[in-house]
C-alpha cells in the first residue's frame, strides 16, 4: 500500500513538471503572442475603470451593453495614445527642420558653435585657424550616409511598422475581450491551477488586477501632470512656442515613466532641444543662452519637485500600499538586474509579489516582519 502511494507521489510530480515545462515551452516558443497577452491585460487594466465610469450613464434606467463601453474605452485609450505621439513627433522633426541641423546657419561671432569650434582648434596641435569641425563632422556624417542602403532600410522600416500593425491589432483585439469580460483573465489563470487553490488564486489575481489597475491609472495621471507643468512653464516662462512647448513637454513626461533617471533625462534632453530651438528657430526668451538654459532647467526642475512632493506620494504609496523605502530598493534591485526596462517593470512586479506573500505565505515569519501590514491590507481589498 505504501508503495503504491509513493508511486501515485511520483507519478503526480512528474506530471507536474511536464504540465510547467509544457507552459514553459510555449512561453518561450510562443513569447511574442504572450507579449500581446501581457499589453492587452494592462490596456485592460486601464480600460476596466473607464468601463465602470461610463456603466453609470443610464438611458432609460438601462446602462450600454459592455461590447460597447469595451469599444468605447479602446477608443478613448488609443486616441489618448495617439495624441501623445502626434505631438511628439512633429516637435522632432520641427527642431530639426527649424534649426536646420546647423549646417545652413551663418553663425554670428561669438556663438557657442563657433567657441566650441575655437576650442577645438586650440587643442590640436598645428590645426589652421580656418579649420571647421563642425563642416568636418558634417562631412563625415555624409560619407556614412553614402554607405547605407536606403533599400534596405525602406525594406525594414516596412517590416517593422507591418509587425507594428500587426500588434497594434492583436492587442487591441484581446484587449476588447479583456475590458468586455473582467473575469476572463482571472478565468484563464484559475484554469491553469487545481481545484483546491482556485478560490485563492481568484481573490489574489482579483486584489492584483486592482491594485495594477489604480498603479497605471495614476502612471497615466502622473504623466500628464509632469508634462502640463513642464508646457506651462516652458511656454510661458520659457517662451518657447505653444507646439514646441507642448512637445517637449510630452517627451519628459513621458521620460518621467522611468524611475529616478527618466526625469533626469527629460531635464536634459528638454534643456538641449530648447537651447537648439533658441538658435535653428529664434525662440525663447531674448537673454543669453546660458540664462536661457537656466530658465529652462529651472521651469523643468520645478515640475520634478510638485512630482516628487504631489504625484509620487499619491500614486505608489495609495496605489500599491507599499512604503516609499520598499519602493525604492525594488527600483534599486531592478535596475542593477534589468536596466531601464527592469525598473519599469519593478513596481507592478513587486505589487504580485506583495499580493501572492499576503494570500499564501503571511504565515512565513519573515513575510510578517517584512510585511507587518499585509493581513490589514489584503482584508481591506
Amino acid at each position: 500500500m505504501e508503495n503504491t502511494k509513493n508511486t501515485e507521489k511520483l507519478a503526480g510530480y512528474i506530471i507536474s513538471i511536464g504540465i510547467l515545462a509544457a507552459i514553459l515551452w510555449v512561453c518561450v516558443t510562443f513569447s511574442s503572442v504572450l507579449v500581446y497577452i501581457i499589453l492587452a491585460f494592462i490596456v485592460s487594466l486601464i480600460g476596466q475603470p473607464l468601463v465602470r465610469l461610463m456603466r453609470k450613464v443610464r438611458i432609460q434606467g438601462k446602462p450600454a451593453p459592455d461590447w460597447l463601453l469595451a469599444v468605447l474605452s479602446l477608443l478613448i485609450i488609443f486616441f489618448g495614445l495617439g495624441q501623445i505621439v502626434t505631438q511628439v513627433i512633429p516637435v522632432i522633426t520641427g527642431i530639426f527642420r527649424d534649426a536646420a541641423l546647423f549646417s545652413d546657419m551663418h553663425l554670428p561671432e561669438g556663438n557657442l558653435l563657433q567657441n566650441l569650434n575655437n576650442w577645438i582648434v586650440s587643442l590640436i596641435p598645428g590645426a589652421s585657424t580656418d579649420f571647421d569641425a563642425v563642416d568636418m563632422l558634417l562631412d563625415y556624417a555624409k560619407d556614412i550616409l553614402s554607405g547605407i542602403s536606403f533599400t534596405g532600410i525602406l525594406g525594414s522600416v516596412a517590416s517593422v511598422v507591418a509587425s507594428a500593425a500587426v500588434g497594434l491589432f492583436s492587442v487591441a483585439f484581446i484587449s476588447f475581450f479583456f475590458i468586455k469580460d473582467e473575469q476572463l483573465f482571472r478565468n484563464i489563470i484559475c484554469s491553469l491551477t487545481p481545484d483546491r487553490l482556485e478560490a485563492s488564486i481568484r481573490d489574489a489575481v482579483g486584489d492584483i488586477e486592482h491594485l495594477l489597475s489604480r498603479y497605471f491609472v495614476g502612471l497615466i495621471i502622473e504623466m500628464l501632470g509632469v508634462a502640463l507643468v513642464d508646457f506651462l512653464g516652458l511656454w510661458l516662462i520659457a517662451r518657447v512656442g505653444a507646439s514646441y512647448a507642448i512637445g517637449i513637454a510630452f517627451i519628459a513626461g513621458i521620460l518621467n515613466i522611468i524611475p529616478y533617471i527618466g526625469p533626469l533625462l527629460g531635464e536634459i534632453l528638454g534643456v538641449v532641444l530648447c537651447v537648439v530651438l533658441k538658435y535653428g528657430a529664434g525662440v525663447g526668451l531674448d537673454v543669453n543662452i546660458w540664462v536661457f538654459a537656466l530658465i529652462v532647467f529651472l521651469v523643468m526642475m520645478a515640475a520634478q519637485l510638485v512630482d516628487n512632493f504631489i504625484y509620487q506620494p499619491l500614486i505608489y504609496s495609495k496605489s500599491i500600499q507599499a512604503t516609499p523605502l520598499e519602493i525604492f530598493i525594488v527600483i534599486l534591485m531592478a535596475g542593477h538586474i534589468g536596466g531601464a526596462v527592469g525598473m519599469l517593470a519593478a513596481i507592478p512586479a513587486y505589487t504580485v509579489v506583495r499580493v501572492i506573500a499576503g494570500r499564501f505565505f503571511y504565515h512565513n515569519k519573515a513575510v510578517r516582519k517584512l510585511m507587518p501590514d499585509l493581513e490589514e491590507e489584503t482584508k481591506n481589498r
